[in-house]
């Protein structure tokens, strides 16, 4: 691998952004005509500061000589009366093209699911966009498996 995982600081926070902007760009931006793809200009600074600050989310970097290329966030909810576990959502992950496959996508799974684990999650959940056949392979890697399908429709 050829970068280092760490959770976040808010000394990453223009990394983060710029990570963020990419994935909206490569995936969402080409996928989800509906979706905001300025959303981590105008809003990621203030929502990855505010993730930073809480204890039930989680903000890694992965960080090659001081840049970071690469992070992932994630989240916990629960338990509720309806779902009455802990659940982790892997809600972001993006690494820089040039240093896809060299392990660094995986290096953050382990380190967000050993993190989801410590927190007495008992599942990890993650969306992926159907037509990005590269991510659901990925997730199936690391062990999530197909449980829903959300449709949508154009009104």
């Amino acid at each position: 691998m050829a970068a280092d995982i760490r959770r976040a600081t808010t000394a990453d926070l223009d990394g983060i952004v710029a990570c963020s902007s990419a994935l909206f760009a490569e995936d969402a931006g080409t996928r989800d005509p509906a979706l905001n793809v300025n959303w981590p200009r105008e809003r990621g600074p203030s929502w990855f500061a505010a993730a930073l600050e809480d204890p039930g989310r989680l903000v890694m970097v992965a960080e090659d000589d001081g840049r970071v290329v690469g992070h992932l966030t994630g989240a916990l909810t629960g338990p509720t009366s309806m779902r009455p576990v802990t659940v982790a959502t892997l809600g972001s992950i993006y690494v820089r093209p040039t240093y896809r496959g060299r392990g660094i996508g995986s290096g953050l799974v382990a380190e967000f699911r050993a993190w989801a684990g410590g927190h007495g999650a008992q599942y990890a959940g993650v969306t992926a966009y159907a037509s990005n056949e590269a991510a659901v392979r990925f997730y199936r890697r690391h062990g999530f498996a197909m449980r829903s399908v959300v449709l949508e429709a154009t009104i």
